[in-house]
């Protein structure tokens, strides 16, 4: 049996560098799916959920190139194939943001259940909910979601029954493909939700009100950027308390 061994009783010292948010680098890289150019995204986590959406876009289509440790050129102009393979995306949960990106970028996708089909603690309703009031036809079938606009998105105001950072994620990258303003209230707040906002903003989106409740989206036409992605706050408080606790310094 394996075990962790800690001989305490001594202050922790020294410099660290917290790494990329993983939340933020997933929906970031999914996103860059509704931009139109070269998107270069920087301090990402080199981890698996990380590098599996990068396979997710290459088996799509994109161009995805490793520009160095933790920073890749991506170019999803060339993605045509609207069916990522079932292995990668049911491996991971948020791969379920393919839906809202191919949604806004093609009208229609159809995307297999994301992280197996167990969604008893984590149900997708207000996902399609989202998806149905920008003017989609939305559901599970069978083992895959199906979304199709109808006959294309539309500018709402969608109403979310809970507060959902999945939901609020897969709404704000399905609102790039609406024809007017999209107004998504009792929104999430969470620091991934802002970072992917600002991501799309510096794609040319126009997005207020990130980190508060209402966010509000108006139609724009998006373009590559360079972008970095936000450093993990667990990973920057697990330093900081353990700085704290040991009467250390760390930076």
């Amino acid at each position: 049996m394996e075990k962790i061994v800690i001989n305490g009783g001594r202050s922790l010292e020294g410099r660290v560098k917290v790494d990329g948010m993983k939340n933020a680098a997933v929906a970031v890289i999914f996103a860059s799916i509704v931009t139109r150019g070269v998107c270069v995204i920087e301090n990402l986590p080199d981890i698996n959920d990380v590098r599996i959406s990068l396979e997710i876009l290459k088996s799509l289509g994109a161009s995805v190139k490793k520009t160095g440790d933790t920073s890749v050129e991506i170019d999803t102009t060339t993605v045509e194939n609207r069916c990522a393979p079932r292995e990668l995306v049911g491996s991971m949960r948020a791969s379920y943001y393919l839906v809202g990106a191919m949604l806004s970028r093609f009208g229609e996708t159809s995307v297999f259940l994301p992280g197996g089909c167990d969604f008893g603690n984590r149900p997708i309703d207000q996902h399609l909910k989202a998806f149905r009031a920008l003017g989609a036809d939305a559901a599970v079938e069978g083992d895959y979601i199906n979304a199709k606009a109808n006959p294309c998105l539309r500018g709402a105001e969608i109403y979310f029954d809970n507060v959902t950072v999945g939901g609020t994620i897969n709404a704000i990258l399905a609102a790039m493909g609406a024809d007017d303003v999209v107004v998504i209230n009792n929104a999430a707040k969470e620091p991934h939700v802002v970072d992917l906002a600002n991501f799309l903003n510096t794609c040319g989106a126009s997005i207020r009100g990130a980190g508060t409740s209402t966010i509000k989206i108006k139609p724009s036409t998006l373009h590559g950027c360079e972008y970095s992605i936000i450093p993990d706050m667990l990973e920057a408080g697990a330093y900081m308390v353990a700085a704290a606790a040991t009467n250390g310094s760390v930076y």
